[in-house]
């Protein structure tokens, strides 16, 4: 008898990946065989994302797309689109199970009891029964893994349902989540990347600091390098900049959500500091580690944005200068706070603004990639190959290629670094 196949469907963040490949381990350990998104498959799981209305509609679309290509297959929906509209899911043709993030870990047992196709079953998606840790992390997919060390948030921003689809802020214990940064170092991957939903406010549930964490993760043996998926820039405190400064293992590399340069448009949004507070916490970080890599998160056209506040932001991040922008169009989401807010920004106007910010992020990325230039670097490369090459990162994440050698895969070379490409790739010369 053929083993039944599976499939696995990620959307949305890090954390969701890092659940679905602790999901895929749960069925591969049960018999069933891990086959491509694009394969065949008995059962087709969903990890969904609900961060915008363009997210539900993608996973809306991922359904009827699967159930168009296999009528048989049983397809189970989780993640925080079925948190927050389990009915709504449980509507479209083809879903068998739709269940919530806290009921995440029963899947697996969900899916092999069901006796076949039929009315969807809806499993416990209320918002009040949020109380429990998942624990996940990603293995075997690339070099570096994803370690969810946090889930929940108990910021209750007024654009975002994250509260609602995650529940409260929660953490496992820092000795079982360095139990876990061991398995993945004896499985050969050298970078774990710590990722959650408010990363920086770690400890909740047992008591201890999100430093305590790092400081524990930094003495596991077989990982080279760590990475802070993101942090809030009221939880980036000195303590954790100059750790990172200090160790050798954790990156120059801070991802921190900024979401507008006025203060005004900060308030609506409930945000938890100012851009005076914000900027003095990217000069912290450039004072001990003048070339980090600075990534930051921008929402435009939100409710009340004047084009005095866009202008603002821009002029905002022209003097930070970040190494990187992510820019989304504000997205409307039912039951928040900024739902209510007057001053809604036209469609074609937010259109314009990211369009204005993705040139900006192009010529600041530029810039910051071409600063290496003539200097040499470590790098750890990945298996990925197109057109002969081989890419990997710096520990300030520019990425960098060089001819393929699978000998050079998940190790760290000492490169030196030439010429950038229109893609800022910087083409690297393996020195080691």
């Amino acid at each position: 008898m053929q083993p039944r196949r599976v499939s696995f469907h990620t959307l949305g963040c890090k954390l969701n990946f890092s659940e679905t490949s602790t999901l895929a381990r749960e069925f591969e350990r049960g018999g069933f065989v891990r086959v491509s998104p694009t394969a065949e498959a008995d059962i087709c799981v969903i990890n969904s994302c609900s961060v915008t209305e363009h997210a539900d509609k993608k996973c809306r679309n991922l359904i009827r797309r699967l159930h168009r290509r296999n009528p048989q297959a049983i397809i189970a929906v989780t993640g925080c689109y079925a948190q927050l509209k389990p009915e709504e899911i449980a509507a479209i043709g083809g879903v068998d199970i739709v269940l919530s993030n806290n009921d995440k870990g029963a899947l697996y047992k969900r899916v092999v009891e069901l006796s076949g196709k039929g009315r969807a079953q809806v499993y416990s998606c209320d918002t009040d029964s949020l109380t429990s840790f998942f624990a996940a992390f990603s293995s075997g997919d690339r070099t570096r893994a994803f370690l969810k060390v946090q889930d929940g948030c108990d910021y209750c921003c007024s654009y975002c349902t994250i509260h609602y689809a995650r529940g409260a802020s929660r953490n496992m214990p820092v000795a079982d989540l360095v139990a876990e940064a061991r398995e993945i170092a004896a499985a050969g991957q050298k970078e774990i990347v710590i990722t959650g939903v408010n990363t920086g406010d770690f400890g909740r549930t047992t008591g201890e600091r999100f430093i305590d964490l790092l400081r524990a993760l930094n003495e596991v043996e077989g990982i080279e390098r760590y990475r802070i998926s993101s942090i809030e820039p009221n939880l980036l405190t000195d303590e954790i900049i100059a750790f990172c400064a200090a160790s050798p293992k954790f990156q120059h590399h801070f991802h921190v959500p900024l979401q507008s340069g006025s203060d005004r448009i900060l308030g609506l949004m409930r945000r938890r500091y100012t851009s005076a507070r914000f900027a003095e916490r990217i000069a912290a970080v450039r004072r001990l580690m003048p070339d980090a890599f600075i990534g930051i998160d921008v929402i435009v056209g939100f409710p009340g944005e004047t084009e005095e506040d866009f202008r603002r932001t821009c002029d905002f991040l022209e003097g930070l200068a970040p190494s990187f922008l992510h820019i989304f169009p504000f997205s409307e989401r039912p039951g928040t706070p900024a739902v209510d807010l007057p001053g809604k920004v036209q469609s074609s106007v937010a259109t314009h603004r990211v369009e204005v910010l993705e040139a900006l992020c192009d010529r600041l990325h530029g810039d910051f990639c071409r600063r290496a230039c003539g200097t040499e670097d470590t790098v750890l490369f990945e298996s990925t190959m197109r057109g002969g090459m081989m890419f990997g990162y710096t520990g300030n994440y520019r990425r960098v290629k060089a001819p393929y050698d699978r000998s050079r895969i998940n190790t760290i070379c000492r490169v030196a670094l030439g010429e950038m490409d229109s893609s800022h790739d910087l083409i690297g010369e393996i020195r080691d």
